[in-house]
């Protein structure tokens, strides 16, 4: 696409020919065999074995260390997956079709900005009965959290990524972010998700890169990877995505975007 490099995260080599037709860029990671027309996370310096963990943040790694520097300037760089797709914001609702509703230029409304995050997602979502099944212990630190108003982002991440672990990797930030992200998770009741982002600097990128990477391996050496449940085992990348709207709002200035879902392995994408 002109002016924008698009990368598509995928976790089976069977959806090669629907990246190709998006003109996405395909990337493969996890433990399924790719072909040899899927970028791979395993060569270079890599960080692949932690998949399991990081989820898609070990192509991140891979793509910052092996690959960023080679990218033109001057160029929007973007992250999607599988599952979830950029809109290209046009009067497509209906369709179920990826292929009419995902993002295949750069909007001229971007031009004013450094970086485009998916749009925010409110918490007042989960219902209080699952407060109650999975938030029992957050539930007893903050009873408040039955009022939707009141369930915060660090409400959200002890119900289904383990009590005081958002409290925990906090404090291991920097001195000029620790503070501020500690705010973040308590004032805000809505987050950015999806692990994803588009931006047309290499140098904002990198920094990003820094920070975050920093940040896990310090997290790494409190949680280790002897995890389970799906909620806890990817306990890293769902970090990251707390982390990332924090980030690019604080440092850069930042749109949001429409995110759309929709599972590429559809039978109506083919």
């Amino acid at each position: 696409m002109k002016n924008l490099d698009m990368f598509c995260i995928c976790l089976n080599d069977n959806l090669i020919d629907r990246v190709k037709r998006l003109k996405y860029i395909p990337v493969g990671v996890g433990p399924e065999k790719f072909s040899t027309e899927w970028l791979l996370d395993t060569t270079g310096e890599n960080i692949s074995n932690k998949n399991k963990f990081y989820g898609e943040y070990t192509f991140h790694f891979w793509f910052w260390k092996n690959m960023l520097n080679a990218i033109p300037d001057n160029r929007w760089i973007g992250f999607c997956a599988y599952r979830r797709f950029w809109s290209n914001k046009k009067n497509n609702k209906n369709s179920q079709n990826i292929y009419e509703t995902a993002l295949n230029d750069v909007p001229d409304e971007w031009n004013n900005y450094d970086a485009i995050i998916g749009d925010h997602t409110h918490l007042d979502y989960i219902k209080w009965i699952k407060v109650l099944k999975y938030g029992k212990i957050a539930f007893l630190r903050n009873p408040l959290v039955l009022f939707k108003s009141k369930r915060n982002i660090r409400f959200q991440f002890d119900m289904f990524h383990g009590n005081g672990v958002l409290d925990k990797a906090a404090e291991l930030l920097d001195d000029k972010d620790k503070q501020d992200f500690k705010n973040f998770i308590l004032k805000n009741t809505s987050y950015n998700q999806g692990n994803m982002f588009i931006c047309k600097s290499k140098e904002i990128i990198n920094e990003y890169y820094k920070t975050i990477f920093k940040w896990l391996n310090k997290c790494e050496d409190i949680f280790g990877f002897d995890l389970d449940e799906y909620g806890k085992i990817r306990v890293y990348a769902f970090l990251a995505e707390r982390f990332l709207p924090y980030w690019f709002n604080k440092y850069v200035k930042t749109l949001e975007w429409p995110i759309i879902f929709n599972d590429l392995k559809s039978e109506v994408n083919k």
